[in-house]
């Protein structure tokens, strides 16, 4: 056979091939080459206008995508695990997955959510160490950065979802007085409040914090990691009441600061009592990173739930694996007891009062909190970014894209 004819063979058999193929499976189990970057993949197919269907504990939480040579392109170049499927393969998949059988389910995704992460908008203070701003870059998923100005002039209608880096809404600088980068950040917080009318910090934050709850409320996405989640419920709970001692504001804390803290308007934790100025910690909903690695590396388990009734926590836990590294921040992990019966458990440290991952629901909107600084930081290996090409399976950063795709799933009620 000619060069010519046996390339002539080759094509026609491609062409068959594509013919034969409806759907491109991209799996998230243990066959998958880089599980985050699959997730920019995802978004990439909905940036396109292709829909995605998420199928829900079907191995690893696997996407399902109509068949599409540029898609498949993508996923090679990205180094991401595909399957191409024949309509048959594809309806079996999902016959099985609509068994009442199995705990399986498939949530369509019909659009790229738009993303902003609020962080510092500075050359001087870079946030090299965020696990959001990390991972969405690493799996090439766009976002737009912006801060307390952007935020007080409305610009949170412009997107679906939103993280809060490891921010302290409180007004007290994160509590990094020998920080230098802190310190000068610090100032800078202060001259912003300053040129906007506020007569503190702690004032423009807590209007900053009112803003993110009101865009929850009306239908946003909010996800919240390490201090910046325990200092937002502090801040709520906190309106109208100065909690701050005067090494922070200068002037004095409000005597009865304690006893007027309303729990009513935190989303997360209540009944929480406030740490002393001088101390590392806001107050007790962080129970510390003490002895976590005194016996070996110490793991948290995520939960699992109903995917055809609880569709919502479902999709939030979907990994390759129930059990993940623990890992600390500056508020390492939240106290059970101090949860409110109204927030969902998604993910604990069996055993302990350490609770790492929450759900709840305000008005037609949805909040995450996780708990910790970097799913894949080490103590003692300083402040550097992680390199996330050494982890692509980390299942503690897959926590992270599963709040990024959720505002894609077509709204769905959870049942229980």
């Amino acid at each position: 056979m000619s060069a010519k004819k046996f390339w002539l063979v080759v094509m026609m058999w491609a062409s068959f091939g594509a013919s034969l193929a409806s759907s491109v499976l991209i799996p998230m189990d243990e066959r998958q080459a880089n599980h985050l970057k699959a997730y920019g993949i995802a978004y990439y197919a909905l940036q396109r206008g292709t829909t995605v269907d998420w199928l829900l504990n079907y191995r690893g939480g696997s996407f399902l995508i109509a068949y599409d040579p540029e898609i498949m392109g993508e996923c090679t170049i990205r180094g991401v695990t595909y399957e191409t499927l024949s309509d048959a393969n594809t309806q079996n998949i999902l016959r099985e997955i609509s068994s009442p059988a199995v705990n399986m389910n498939v949530v369509r995704m019909e659009r790229a959510p738009r993303i902003a992460v609020y962080s510092p908008k500075n050359e001087i203070i870079l946030d090299e160490t965020d696990a959001v701003i990390l991972v969405l870059d690493y799996a090439e998923i766009p976002y737009d950065i912006i801060y307390d100005e952007e935020i007080l002039n409305d610009a949170l209608v412009n997107y679906d979802w939103l993280h809060l880096h490891h921010e302290d809404f409180t007004g007290q600088g994160g509590r990094a007085r020998w920080r230098e980068s802190s310190r000068i950040e610090l100032k800078m917080q202060e001259a912003l409040a300053q040129k906007l009318g506020y007569a503190k910090l702690s004032a423009m934050k807590l209007d900053v914090a009112l803003r993110i709850k009101k865009y929850t409320a009306a239908g946003g996405y909010l996800f919240a990691m390490c201090s910046g989640a325990e200092t937002f419920d502090i801040a709520l709970a906190a309106e109208g009441t100065d909690i701050n001692e005067p090494m922070y504001d200068g002037d004095e804390q409000d005597p009865f600061a304690q006893e007027k803290l309303d729990y009513e308007k935190s989303l997360a934790f209540e009944n929480f009592t406030l740490e002393p100025g001088e101390s590392r910690r806001f107050s007790d909903i962080n129970t510390g990173r003490m002895g976590y690695y005194e016996n070996g590396r110490t793991t948290f388990d995520i939960f699992t739930f109903s995917a055809k009734w609880d569709v919502i926590p479902s999709l939030l836990t979907q990994n390759h694996t129930n059990s993940i590294d623990e890992f600390t921040g500056q508020t390492t992990a939240f106290n059970k007891a101090l949860v409110k019966p109204s927030a969902l458990i998604l993910g604990e440290a069996q055993g302990t009062n350490r609770v790492r991952y929450i759900y709840g629901e305000l008005g037609r909107g949805h909040w995450t909190y996780y708990s910790g600084h970097d799913p894949e930081g080490n103590p003692g290996r300083g402040r550097g970014p992680t390199d996330l090409s050494l982890f692509p399976h980390s299942p503690g950063y897959r926590l992270i894209l599963n709040n990024v795709l959720f505002p894609s799933a077509r709204r769905q009620k959870q049942k229980t």
